[in-house]
């Protein structure tokens, strides 16, 4: 069974896990029906196209992204975001490298088991 965070998580304590190739992820808070995740991306760097049984939202914090849902690819900048929804093909790059904060329902129970 999946464990829920704590109700307060501070940013300069959390730890943030190198993913390689040029992402870094934050947990932020979740419980077995929410998930809330930051995430880093280095310059020129592309998440590989993929797909989940989650529903996702996606808020951009800094940077630029080139998000791909669907087969339709728009470009985001801080302060716009994209509802992902469950099974849809997606993936994004950054050109400029930035921030993003995902939102997962139910939780990613992947991401707390690696």
């Amino acid at each position: 069974m999946m464990s829920e965070s704590a109700h307060f998580t501070f940013g300069n304590e959390a730890e943030i896990e190198d993913l390689g190739g040029g992402l870094k992820r934050q947990m932020l808070g979740y419980n077995h029906e929410l998930m809330a995740v930051k995430i880093w991306f280095d310059e020129g760097i592309t998440a590989y196209t993929h797909s989940h049984r989650h529903s996702q939202v996606t808020y951009v914090v800094e940077g630029e992204f080139h998000f791909m849902i669907d087969g339709v690819t728009k470009i985001l900048k801080p302060g716009d975001s994209c509802y992902i929804p469950p099974h849809a093909e997606h993936g994004a790059t950054s050109p400029t490298g930035g921030i993003l904060i995902d939102t997962f329902s139910p939780a990613r129970e992947d991401f707390l088991e690696e």
